[in-house]
């Protein structure tokens, strides 16, 4: 089975695009990822699009890439539409490459977009609510929201303004990981900080201001342990990638020396494992697959993007790829191990607390981040010396989990 390769990746500034459409984000997402890979759209064999939002914010129900393709000069191709929740862009990239292996064509593109910022608020924020069995929403709501009794919220640490109920639901992951392991609020907010200090140097992210641990658990509470500054925010924004075979490589003339090979691509479905059973989750058994394909092993990674649309997740998602072991997530986020400089980077971007969550660009946008670092053009983000990276994208709920997960590594070659 041949190599397959980024030859180019690009994204938008994630953040309020109010006055720009869908079209627009994802036409300058397709022109970097273009101009990066020095090839041209007739290069293009077979194209993913990745959105959510196109839908219920737009109206466009369905063909919504063939229509926003049309208007940025792809068309006559195969066009796929992707939607696995917060994991599609992972899973479109997933797909161009079983494409590729497959012999259908040999460059595709995969490009994720989202315009989440519309005058009726309430309406963005429904889209979460279709992100799991919407036939039994209060079960699901109450079998999750179980997940965190044991730990008592102190007074004041409830808003009092409208939020997504996700964010009840990551708050409860947070109290169960707290009463299991002995994680603190401190720890979960020395991620966000970390992260909103990463951010600071990344250009595409929607927030730059630097955090405190102390101004993070100061901030606005949305429900304990979570405060503001630990979510991530509604975001409009595009990705692009170009990914070829090494035929096609040669075909477009691309720069080898800025390709980056994709030595592990999986994608998972939820299973009904036992709760006190973290070694069984989707996640861990994802970056195990991963590992396999790559022929490598978590010690053998430089720099990692997980999913962090709560800090929590960045703790539970470092556990479930074997960064560190389980339950040890919170402590290292505290030492400063995932802090650029440290053992292992990660969410060097910012990640979604700051970089932004535009759902179906997300995980596209995370690939960008670490072709950029192994390519060594980071700037002050930069992990020197970076050779192999490792990605996670979830989307959904089922069960105690997510409904769909994504695992990437890159390598430089």
């Amino acid at each position: 089975m041949g190599n397959i390769y980024i030859a180019g990746i690009a994204m938008t500034v994630f953040g309020r695009h109010l006055e720009r459409s869908i079209d627009d984000l994802a036409g300058e997402a397709l022109r970097g990822a273009l101009q990066d890979a020095g090839c041209e759209a007739a290069d293009i064999g077979t194209a993913f699009y990745a959105g959510i939002t196109n839908g219920q914010l737009q109206g466009q129900l369905s063909i919504p890439g063939q229509v926003v393709f049309s208007k940025i000069g792809i068309e006559g191709i195969p066009v796929f539409n992707v939607e696995n929740a917060c994991a599609s862009g992972s899973t479109a990239v997933h797909l161009a490459v079983q494409q590729l292996r497959a012999g259908a064509c040999d460059v595709a593109l995969a490009l994720g977009a989202e315009k989440m910022n519309v005058a009726d608020k309430a309406k963005s924020l429904a889209l979460f609510e279709a992100g799991w069995d919407v036939s039994r929403v209060e079960e699901n709501f109450a079998t999750l929201a179980r997940l965190g009794e044991g730990v008592e919220p102190p007074p004041g640490s409830e808003s009092d303004r409208p939020y997504s109920r996700f964010m009840k639901i990551y708050a409860a992951m947070c109290r169960y990981h707290m009463k299991t392991f002995g994680t603190t609020q401190r720890q979960i907010a020395a991620v966000s900080a970390k992260n909103h200090q990463h951010s600071v140097h990344n250009p595409h992210s929607q927030f730059r201001k630097p955090f405190t641990i102390e101004e993070v658990l100061a901030a606005p509470p949305i429900t304990y342990p979570i405060t503001l500054p630990m979510c991530a925010p509604v975001t409009d924004g595009a990705a692009a990638a170009i990914i070829c075979t090494e035929e096609g490589l040669r075909r477009i003339g691309a720069d080898r020396k800025r390709s980056i090979r994709i030595a592990a691509s999986v994608i998972r479905s939820f299973t009904h494992r036992p709760l006190d059973a973290p070694e069984k989750s989707i996640g861990h058994l994802a970056a195990l697959q991963a590992y396999e394909q790559a022929g490598l092993g978590p010690d053998d990674m430089d720099v990692a993007e997980v999913h962090d649309a709560s800090a929590m997740g960045e703790i539970i998602q470092a556990e479930n790829l074997g960064l560190v072991p389980f339950g040890q997530g919170g402590p290292a986020a505290e030492r400063g191990d995932f802090t650029l400089g440290g053992r292992i980077p990660i969410n060097t971007s910012g990640g979604l607390e700051s970089k932004g969550h535009p759902l179906g660009a997300t995980g596209i946008g995370q690939l960008y981040e670490l072709v950029t670092q192994l390519r060594g053009e980071a700037g002050l983000r930069q992990v020197l010396g970076a050779r192999h990276a490792i990605q996670e994208n979830g989307g959904g709920l089922q069960g105690h989990e997510e409904a769909a997960l994504a695992v990437h590594i890159l390598s430089k070659t």
